[in-house]
């Protein structure tokens, strides 16, 4: 029995080669967990059945006395799992609409069964009604760098309405759809103190995370139907029962997804090493080219200032529109898009979501944070790049594109985040099912992003780039935390540019990603006036001081700008002065005081202040009050005014008399 495992283990780990094509030279990954799944859809039950073998990798010294499994799709299986309490909805009215994975048989090598000592846990609210994670107390120890091999049999009911899984009539888009390793965490990873598993439930904001893994997944479906999936197509086999098998393989991803449907066009591409599989359904058959575009600016953008995408292949897919609630979802080396049959060029929905959703091959994909407890460090800093990629290529226009009305990517994420009333809410220091009062996008995305181009506009993009190259070096197929990524950054910024920002920039992200207050820089008043010499101070035969003024010539002016922080955040700004005669001053203000003056003595006189004029700092919530110009003086006027009044008093008083 132990044989077979081992010849398992090693159709895991050894690269194969599809025909001629090697999958990967070597590994990417530690590998720690791998599946071999037989999965057999059945379109009219809404069902996958699977058989699966399966192994975990003790990578630590720790015994480890248990095995915590992920059962996702139970969070559908009633209005009382927390993904239903936290979603404030139920998952529909008819049993078809429910979903739930049943394990019918669970073994290990020795042939334990271990269904008896399997129990479900709540580790994050413990609801008694939610079994999306289960915990099974094992027959004997995994003792460190010692390998479990478990075996399974299960049924996947996928619920309707596509939260991430499910179908709509005929279509399916299937994810989250088997038994799966939490990740065991040695005491140090990612700052914890002692050994555990890390496998939090389906939470209605939930993001996942997992172990980097090889997959072999074969996928029986009707023969009409199209299937795309997260692996490479290793063959396809008609079974002469009007089914056909899809074989695939992947390697070192996080997740394993896949969609079937017989509606589905198969339009491909290449760029460089990466094969592109697009799907559409035929009424969006013309946004195929706009679709390839998009993906292709992304993979050169993030190859350029990233690091290289490893894989050989990627397939997306933009859904029907009966399976527009799997749109904008993202699995590595599988993404959907999103948009709508005869949505206008000037519109760039697509473009956006598709590069967005296959950022994350890199941001979720490579760099695997935990997206449940800290999900700016995927959805945030994947945005950040999305943002920069699509008003890179399409300019000031990154999301509309018209004649007469053109907004960028960037600008309409920040006004996202401005104009929510509760951006004071919460930090992002939080777990993704944490966040008050709905901000868990809006900090998370949003916020996360003004933060980094904030930084961006301070360090300068070429430091950025450098920050995100090493973080990739670093933790490429690892598990970083956000004081990893910090690290990162503290130690790029301080080679490129020594102290200028001091020893660290911990001070940043403690104001901007951990805690809670606003930015907000104004300019408060212009001043202008002549400039007079003190001459000093007189005594007067009454003994009364007399502080005499000399005029200075016409020509000398006094200048004043006033500056006012309004927010608790501190952050370095630019101020740019500009004069009557053409000169400009840029200035640099820290930020640290609630008020500031910058004052002139010469033949100029200020005319404008713009504080920040070239918007690096996007936390800054009202740009409008950054600016200010001279106000006209009114003085000889209200002069002429004041005695045409008191010519009309004196006749008035004349008449009256």
């Amino acid at each position: 029995m132990k044989s077979q495992y081992l010849i398992l283990l090693a159709l895991l780990v050894i690269p194969v080669r599809a025909g001629s094509q090697v999958l990967v030279s070597s590994p990417l990954s530690p590998r720690i967990t791998g599946y071999s799944i037989d999965a057999v859809l059945d379109p009219q039950a809404k069902t996958v059945n699977g058989k699966m073998k399966a192994y975990w990798v003790n990578v630590t010294d720790d015994s480890v006395p248990d095995i915590w499994l992920h059962l996702y799709l139970n969070a559908f299986s009633s209005n009382k799992t927390t993904f239903y309490r936290e979603k404030g909805g139920s998952p529909g009215s008819k049993p078809d609409d429910l979903g739930w994975v049943k394990i019918e048989s669970l073994t290990d090598r020795r042939g334990n069964n271990l269904l008896p000592a399997m129990k479900y846990v709540s580790p994050d609210d413990d609801n008694p009604d939610d079994r999306s994670v289960a915990r099974i107390i094992l027959p004997q120890a995994v003792a460190g760098k010692d390998t479990l091999f478990l075996e399974a049999e299960f049924e996947s009911k996928l619920p309707s309405d596509i939260t991430r899984t499910g179908y709509s009539k005929d279509f399916f888009f299937v994810a989250q759809w088997f038994p799966k390793f939490g990740v065991y965490e040695p005491p140090g990873m990612r700052g914890r103190r002692e050994g555990g598993w890390n496998c939090h439930q389906f939470h209605a904001n939930s993001e996942f995370y997992s172990n980097h893994s090889v997959y072999e997944v074969n996928i029986t479906v009707p023969a009409g139907y199209v299937v795309g999936s997260g692996g490479i197509t290793l063959a396809e086999e008609d079974n002469g029962d009007g089914t056909k098998t899809v074989r695939t393989r992947a390697e070192d991803i996080v997740d394993f997804a896949w969609t079937a449907w017989p509606g589905y066009k198969v339009f491909t591409d290449t760029w460089k090493h990466v094969n592109i599989k697009l799907l559409l359904p035929a009424e969006k058959s013309n946004l195929a080219e706009r679709h390839f575009t998009a993906v292709k600016y992304a993979l050169g953008y993030l190859e350029e200032n990233v690091g290289p995408y490893p894989w050989n292949y990627l397939t997306f897919a933009d859904p029907p529109v009966m399976g527009t609630g799997a749109g904008g979802m993202e699995y590595t080396t599988l993404f959907t898009s999103m948009s709508v049959p005869g949505i206008p060029d000037y519109i760039l929905l697509p473009e956006m979501v598709t590069v967005h959703e296959f950022g994350h091959a890199f941001f979720m994909g490579i760099i695997a944070t935990n997206e449940f407890e800290e999900p700016w460090l995927d959805e945030g800093i994947n945005s950040y790049w999305e943002q920069r990629i699509m008003d890179h290529y399409y300019g000031n226009a990154g999301i509309i594109n018209h004649p007469l009305f053109k907004i960028s990517d960037k600008s309409m994420a920040r006004s996202s985040y401005i104009a929510s009333p509760s951006r004071q809410a919460a930090s992002n220091a939080g777990y993704s099912w944490n966040y008050p009062h709905g901000t868990y996008s809006m900090m998370s995305y949003m916020k996360a992003a003004a933060i980094l181009h904030t930084l961006t506009g301070m360090v300068g993009e070429e430091t950025m780039n450098e920050v995100f190259r090493e973080y990739y070096r670093r933790w490429a197929f690892r598990h970083p935390s956000a004081g990893d990524f910090i690290d990162v950054v503290n130690a790029t910024v301080l080679k490129m540019h020594g102290d200028r920002f001091g020893s660290d920039l911990n001070w940043f992200f403690e104001q901007t990603i951990f805690g809670t207050g606003i930015c907000d820089y104004k300019v408060i008043n212009i001043i202008n006036r002549k400039a007079e010499e003190f001459q000093g101070l007189s005594i007067q035969p009454d003994s009364s001081f007399f502080v005499e003024r000399k005029k200075m010539p016409d020509t000398l002016n006094y200048s004043v700008v006033q500056l006012q922080r309004d927010g608790e955040i501190q952050l370095p700004v630019e101020v740019l002065i500009r004069f009557d005669n053409g000169d400009e001053i840029l200035e640099k203000w820290d930020g640290k005081s609630r008020v500031k003056d910058f004052r002139y003595t010469g033949k100029r006189k200020v005319t404008q202040v713009k504080i920040d004029p070239e918007y690096k700092n996007q936390m800054d919530i009202n740009f409008i009050n950054n600016s200010m110009a001279e106000r006209p003086d009114r003085k000889p006027l209200k002069r002429l005014f004041r005695r045409i009044f008191s010519i009309m008093i004196f006749f008035m008083d004349f008449v009256i008399i």
